[in-house]
Order: C-alpha cells, then sequence, then structure tokens
C-alpha cells in the first residue's frame, strides 16, 4: 500500500548514503524516546517482530514503546547499516539502559525493515539480547536525546 499523503525521505531504492540517513533519522527518533514521532516513521499498518513480540499498526506500536521506555530508563540507541537493496534495509544496533533495581544493560540487535514507496516503514523484525553490565563498562554517555556527531558509532566502539 503506497502512502501518498505521508512522505518519509530519503525514499527506495536506497543507496549507500541515503540508507545510512536513513539509519540515523530512526536512531534520532528512538533516541528522542517519543513513542508519538518514532510512530510517524511507520505504516499506518506496520508490522512488527520485536523478539517474540508481534505488533500491528501504529497505535500498537505507540502502545509498545511507551511501555518500553517506561521500563528501560536512561536509554541511548546506535544503529549502524549493514546491509541494503532496493527497499529494504539491515541495520545492527546497540542500546543502553537501566532497569528499576538499578541494573544496567547493553542490548545488541539486528534489525531488517521494508519501506513502502513513500518512505514509511512497513515492516521491522528485529532480533535482540540482553547482557548485564557494569557502569563502568557503559558507552554511550552522551546526554539523553540525540547521539552527538562527534560519539563514536558501533564500530569505533567495537560493538
Amino acid at each position: 500500500m503506497i502512502h501518498t499523503d505521508e512522505v518519509r525521505p530519503p525514499l527506495p531504492p536506497f543507496t549507500a548514503v541515503s540508507a545510512a540517513q536513513k539509519a540515523r533519522l530512526a536512531e534520532d527518533a528512538w533516541n528522542s524516546r517519543d513513542p508519538q514521532r518514532v510512530a510517524l516513521a511507520y505504516t499506518p499498518d506496520s508490522a512488527w517482530r520485536n523478539r517474540a513480540e508481534f505488533v500491528m499498526g501504529r497505535p500498537a506500536i505507540i502502545a509498545f514503546l511507551t511501555q518500553k521506555w517506561a521500563r528501560e530508563a536512561e536509554y541511548r540507541l546506535a544503529k549502524e547499516v549493514w546491509a541494503f537493496e532496493h527497499n529494504r534495509i539491515a541495520v545492527r544496533f546497540a542500546y543502553e539502559w537501566q532497569d528499576a533495581a538499578g541494573q544496567w544493560f547493553r542490548s545488541y540487535g539486528n534489525e531488517n525493515w521494508e519501506f513502502d514507496p513513500s518512505g514509511l516503514m512497513s515492516r521491522r523484525i528485529a532480533s535482540i539480547n540482553d547482557l548485564a553490565i557494569a557502569p563502568g563498562q557503559r558507552m554511550f554517555h552522551w546526554p539523553l536525546g540525540r547521539r552527538p556527531d562527534d560519539h563514536p558509532g558501533l564500530a569505533e566502539l567495537g560493538l
């Protein structure tokens, strides 16, 4: 389905540059921890698999992210393009967060994204693993919000 009333550049077919731009825009939105903002990047009927959860449509995405960020305090995320072709992008990511008991975690994963012609994500398939870390093992120390342009990415951090 094409959502011509909503356009989210860059648009497919993706190049190395436009895929990297799309990944950074997604990272920035997720680092805002604003479920409404994040949901606007997805088609109204977007289908997700996130770990073992299946989420369908923007209202469910908003509910999912609202619950996620209520549990995952101090959330900071970095994404990096792994591969791309036409209307699909594969990214790898890591994010750090703290639970209600004060335990820090680094979550690692891969996402497969599929976009409609208007640049909205119609499908997101995420595989994620969590690793408990000590506070001294944290690597993402920027203030909450967008990762600064000069902060090392995943490759530079050896992740």
